[in-house]
């Protein structure tokens, strides 16, 4: 079911008539996994200022990959305006249990 919604809003990211104004919101980011070391890409809601983008993590109990930027975080590369951006990404998680990940861009 996840993956058919991510599919989902990929395809919204790349379509002609919504794309544009998805992108705006939505980011798709791409990791190598801690303990797989595999590559993943996911859809995510995004808000950027400047080089820093924030990542809000809905029902973060439920999925696993934000556990990949615990601690000193890692690298994490994002797509946006068109580009893919590289940046390293760190995970923190509120006392509500609520979890953030906060990503700082590499100047090119």
């Amino acid at each position: 079911m996840v993956s058919r919604f991510n599919s989902f809003v990929a395809g919204l990211r790349n379509s002609p008539r919504w794309g544009r104004m998805v992108r705006k919101r939505i980011t798709m980011v791409t990791y190598t996994g801690r303990r797989s070391g595999r590559t993943f890409s996911t859809p995510v809601a995004y808000r950027r200022v400047g080089d820093v983008v924030t990542i809000g993590v809905a029902m973060p109990d439920l999925k696993n990959w934000w556990r990949n930027f615990l601690g000193e975080g890692g690298p994490i590369s994002l797509e946006l305006d068109g580009t893919d951006h590289l940046g390293h990404a760190i995970t923190q998680r509120d006392e509500k249990g609520r979890v953030t990940i906060t990503v700082r861009l590499e100047n090119r």
